[in-house]
């Protein structure tokens, strides 16, 4: 009979171990509900980080399993951890990507790791020592591996992060509003993976360097346990409250080749149709305006009226809707009607849908606080 031996080393590991599979299969259910694809992905991802830490969970607890039956059996996801960490980022700003048979390539290399790994491991016991202590160890394919990992945790991590420069320059230009689409946690989703990468490098090198034994050998590993609990309850605590529809390619169609195909008299007169729009309708008052939902309202499509806004007014839609929104804020503040509002109410009822966006966006556009900016209204 199996017995887990609870103690200080097992039991962080344990229950995050557990808490990795109950937020996996809750990914899982409202991926299968809601049809989002990253869910499916963060679900994987959550996995692969508990088999991360299993080995040390079981060996701290006196399981010694995976070192006598399952020795050389495949039992670490490293080579998938970093593609669906990429995969997650890229179907959570594009919630239309679908994963295609090509994206199969991607877990080439763990496919390769499980096959190889699997049939060494179907020879039998006798074959794995024999295997182990004539191919594995004087082959250093150990250390083929650990490369293999460090290769595609560097590459991921790289591509992931263009990914995520590229959509946050492309979010500007879509949204008034930019704080909705999880600009914050794309970015500390990104540094926990580079996080959890550093750390356990940084542990295997002092490893090496200090022979450390098992039971000094776990920081990472602990870590990676509060990596776990961090990443699950953050990341299903996000909401998806955009359909966004961010692709690569898309970059390369940039709004200055649509403006060259308006004229001066055409570029002008949608011009004064967005201005037109602008003061007597008043959009800029719907805190989740975005591009494509004003282009709608004025009959055309959202690359050329993200033509007009850069080449008619110079700036991304972003900015051109905050500074109605901006402008009004300053009329109200001036407004002895107004009197009775808060400052961040005066922001709420001009279109911003936070303290933290007022705030920041007020700043940038008049180089002042609004705060400041009301006192000396005051005065």
């Amino acid at each position: 009979m199996i017995s887990f031996d609870f103690n200080l080393y097992s039991t962080p590991l344990l229950f995050a171990f557990l808490q990795g599979w109950i937020y996996a299969l809750l990914f899982w259910v409202r991926a299968w509900r809601e049809a989002r694809a990253s869910d499916w992905f963060f679900g994987g991802l959550l996995l692969t980080f508990t088999f991360e830490i299993w080995e040390y969970m079981l060996g701290f607890a006196g399981i010694e399993i995976l070192w006598q039956e399952l020795d050389f059996f495949p039992r670490t996801f490293s080579l998938l951890l970093p593609p669906l960490a990429y995969f997650y980022l890229k179907s959570q700003i594009n919630t239309s990507y679908r994963p295609v048979l090509r994206d199969l390539w991607h877990a080439l290399p763990f496919g390769i790791y499980v096959l190889y790994h699997l049939f060494v491991y179907a020879q039998g016991p006798a074959f794995v020592q024999y295997w182990e202590t004539t191919i594995q160890q004087p082959w250093k394919i150990d250390y083929v591996e650990l490369t293999a990992r460090f290769a595609s945790q560097i590459v991921y991590f790289v591509l992931a992060w263009q990914l995520y420069g590229e959509y946050r320059r492309w979010a500007p230009t879509q949204f008034s509003d930019t704080e909705t689409v999880q600009f914050v946690w794309f970015r500390n989703f990104l540094w926990a993976f580079l996080a959890s990468n550093v750390v356990g490098w940084g542990m295997t090198l002092v490893d090496v360097l200090l022979e450390l034994d098992f039971w000094h050998d776990w920081w990472d590993e602990l870590f990676n346990a509060g990596l776990i609990y961090y990443l699950a309850i953050t990341g299903y605590a996000q909401p998806q409250t955009r359909k966004l529809q961010f692709e690569v390619p898309a970059m390369a169609e940039k709004p200055a080749g649509k403006m060259e195909k308006l004229s001066e008299a055409d570029l002008l007169n949608w011009k004064q149709r967005l201005e037109t729009i602008m003061k007597e309708e008043k959009p800029w008052l719907e805190p989740e305006l975005a591009l494509a939902e004003l282009a709608q309202r004025l009959q055309t499509n959202a690359s050329l009226l993200s033509a007009v806004v850069n080449g008619a007014f110079g700036k991304n839609f972003n900015d051109f809707v905050n500074e109605y929104r901006v402008e009004a804020v300053k009329h109200m503040l001036r407004d002895p009607a107004a009197a009775h509002y808060s400052l961040l109410g005066i922001g709420l009822e001009c279109g911003f849908n936070s303290k933290s966006t007022f705030n920041r966006v007020f700043k940038k556009l008049t180089g002042i606080a609004p705060g400041d900016y009301a006192r000396g209204t005051k005065k």
